[in-house]
Order: structure tokens, then C-alpha cells, then sequence
């Protein structure tokens, strides 16, 4: 499965450096045109993916997940391999909406590897599956870039799509997964309605869902309009360059990170490192809107690869603590469902933050979201712990000693 979300997150992002040049290829358009098509077609994956993450979760759930695997990584190997004969940015837009179907591999992987854990060390595996997902993001853009310049757009696609078949063929004949039955007093079968019912009577285990959404738009908030802040602190003197090392330093972060916030997590806790986690975020994202080199920029980002690098992994693992098996999948369908529209969220509130009060203050105000998330995760963490120490001291409350 590391493998195979390597090549996943890879091929994903390798059609990221070049969308909007493709696009371009297609008439003579207007730079304003061309800017517009290009972040529908990039948004329209997320909104469908919104849609279809919990149905497949669902379904996952009923029948075993490896098989929505292997059908979710040959539809995006057919979806990006057709995308290489379009001739109109309208063809191309319908095959990246149809694509968003099939975009939730990588979560349905976590949900499969979750299940197949024992609870007590779920934070270390799914860190070290994550590294297989942050290493492919890395990789993808850099080699989409290369690939794009060697063979053309066209081909690059279709060479991205041999990767998502390879993933598929790797999940088909080197994964077994093994059914869990469900564990002592927990049902076998949920209908929906009951689902989003112990999503909602757990309000932590509800609040880590929310709290996905803001972490992916603060991840996002910034992105569209980094280049354009590093232009402005560093001039336009090797901008490409510097603005890819400003973008992947935050991967890099994560990278070295991710696997040993599992750890730590394990053995302290992972509600607790969730919420330090996620202020400390806040923190280092707020001096971005202050420094005056880019070095000090790249910094920060790296700073922040670090922090972020941790949620995604705990998140999944406390999940996977929380709800019941026979749901996990459905579970983490909304939790991916919720990072999907964070990713549409975020470029959208960064252009409008910075249209009217400029870079910096994205910075700031996503900072502020941040810090807010944390806070809300440690009051609902307090509220859980107080009413859980009050029931127990209830219980253990001898009736017969109290009346004498």
C-alpha cells in the first residue's frame, strides 16, 4: 500500500505543474480565460470527490476495500489516460470531474490499513504510510514538469496514467485484506441514519472531522498565491526555482516528521498531540506574513511541513480508535469528504483575503482559523474528559455506603 500511494499521490500531482499550459494548447485564449478554465478544471476533482467519499467508504465497509481500491485506481489510470486526447478545455473539464469519482484512494488506503492495525501502534503505521503519499506528492510535480518538457502534455498524461495502473496492479496481487469481525458489544451492520448519529453523540471524535476541513484550508489558503508573495520579497530573479522549493519544503517537513508524531502519539495520546499539534501550526504560520527575505519564508514553510505533518495520521488513527469497525470506512469517507471541500475553501478565501487586504494578512487570518481550531479541540477535549471523570465517580459511587 506504500507503494502504491506513492505512485497514486504522484500521478495525482503530475499533471499540477502543467494544467494550465495544456489548456493553453487548445485555442487562443485570453489570459484571463485560460487562469479561470484552469481553476475549475483543478477544483471540479474536489467538489465530485466531496459526493462520492462516503459513498465508497460505505460500500467499503459492506464488501472489503480492497476491491473500491482496485477499481478507484483503474478509473483515474482510464480518467487521466483519456485526458491525453482531448482536444477542448470543455472534454478536459468533464474527464477531471468524472475523475473526482475515483479520487479517494488514498484515504480509502489509510481506512484499509487502519482496520488491519491494532489500535495501540495505528499512529506509527499510518505515519509510515503516509510517507508514501507526501514522498509521491514531492516527486509528482517535478517529474510531471520534466516529463511535460521531454515528451509533451499529451504524452504525460498518458505516461501518469501507466503509474495509476501500476498502483492498481500492486493493490490487486500484493494486498490481502482480512475481514475484522466487530469487536464485543459494537453491532455488525449501521444504517446511515445511525452513522451520522455516533459521529454527532461523540462531539470530539465530530470536532476532529470538522477540524479536517480548516486544516486543509489553511494548507490551501496560501498555495495559488505563494509565488507571488516570493516575487515580491525576492524580485523576479529565479522565481520558478525559488517559488518550488518554497512550495515543497512544507512536503519535506512533513516527510521527516509524519512517521515520528505517529510514535510520540501513540504512547502520549493522540487527541493531545492533535490539539498541540494543530496550535502549534497556528504559531508558525503567523510569522509569514512578517519576514522580509524569502530564506525566512522557507523557513517557516519547512516549520510548518513539520507541524502539519502529523495530523493527517493521527487524525485517522484516533478515528480508528473511536468509531466502530463495521463504520470506519463511512467515517473517514466524511473526514475526506470535509478535507476535499477544505481544498476548495482555501485558494478561495487566500485570493479573496489578499485582493482586499493584501498577502500578508492571509497569513494572519489563517493563523487566527488555526488557532481557533485548537482551542475549540482542547475545550471539547476538557468538556469530554470532565463528563467522562463525572460518570465514573457516579458508578463507582456505593449506594449503600452513601445512605449510611
Amino acid at each position: 500500500m506504500w507503494f502504491a500511494n506513492f505512485f497514486i499521490a504522484g500521478s495525482m500531482t503530475m499533471v499540477m505543474p502543467f494544467l494550465s499550459l495544456y489548456i493553453e494548447t487548445f485555442g487562443d485564449f485570453s489570459n484571463e480565460y485560460v487562469t479561470t478554465w484552469a481553476g475549475w478544471t483543478f477544483a471540479i476533482t474536489f467538489v465530485t470527490a466531496i459526493i462520492f467519499s462516503p459513498i465508497w467508504g460505505r460500500i467499503g465497509d459492506k464488501f472489503g476495500r480492497k476491491p473500491i481500491l482496485v477499481a478507484m485506481a483503474f478509473g483515474l489510470a482510464i480518467s487521466v489516460f483519456t485526458m491525453g486526447f482531448v482536444n477542448s478545455v470543455f472534454q478536459l473539464f468533464i474527464l477531471r470531474l468524472l475523475m473526482g469519482i475515483f479520487a479517494g484512494f488514498i484515504s480509502t488506503s489509510q481506512a484499509l490499513i487502519s482496520t488491519q492495525t491494532p489500535k495501540k501502534i495505528s499512529g506509527r503505521i499510518l505515519g509510515t504510510l503516509q510517507t508514501g503519499t507526501v514522498t509521491g506528492t514531492l516527486m509528482g510535480p517535478l517529474l510531471g514538469g520534466v516529463l511535460a518538457d521531454w515528451i509533451g502534455f499529451a504524452q504525460a498524461f498518458q505516461f501518469t496514467a501507466v503509474a495509476l495502473f501500476i498502483a492498481a496492479i500492486l493493490v490487486l496481487i500484493g494486498v490481502k485484506e482480512v475481514r475484522l469481525p466487530a469487536e464485543k458489544e459494537e453491532k455488525e451492520h449501521y444504517s446511515k441514519k445511525e452513522v451520522i448519529q455516533h459521529i454527532v453523540r461523540h462531539p470530539m471524535l465530530l470536532m476532529v472531522l470538522i477540524i479536517s476541513m480548516f486544516v486543509q484550508i489553511a494548507h490551501f489558503s496560501i498555495q495559488p498565491i505563494l509565488a507571488l508573495y516570493v516575487a515580491e520579497l525576492n524580485g523576479p530573479a529565479n522565481l520558478a526555482l525559488i517559488s518550488g522549493i518554497a512550495f515543497s519544503i512544507t512536503g519535506l517537513g512533513n516527510l521527516i516528521m509524519t512517521r515520528r508524531w505517529g510514535i510520540i502519539a501513540d504512547k502520549v495520546g493522540y487527541d493531545k498531540i492533535l490539539i498541540l499539534l494543530v496550535i502549534l501550526a497556528a504559531v508558525v504560520y503567523f510569522p509569514g506574513g512578517m519576514v522580509t527575505e524569502v530564506w525566512q519564508l522557507v523557513i517557516l514553510r519547512f516549520l510548518l511541513g513539520v507541524t502539519l505533518g502529523g495530523i493527517i495520521p493521527i487524525r485517522m488513527a484516533y478515528i480508528r480508535q473511536e468509531a466502530p469497525i463495521a463504520i470506519q470506512g463511512e467515517v473517514l469517507g466524511y473526514n475526506t469528504s470535509l478535507r476535499f471541500l477544505g481544498n476548495v475553501i482555501g485558494p478561495v478565501m487566500g485570493g479573496i483575503v489578499a485582493g482586499f487586504y493584501g498577502i500578508s494578512s492571509v497569513f494572519y487570518i489563517t493563523s487566527a482559523l488555526l488557532l481557533a481550531s485548537g482551542i475549540a479541540l482542547f475545550i471539547t477535549k476538557w468538556k469530554e474528559t470532565t463528563t467522562t471523570q463525572a460518570d465514573q465517580t457516579v458508578i463507582s459511587k456505593d449506594p449503600a455506603k452513601s445512605s449510611n
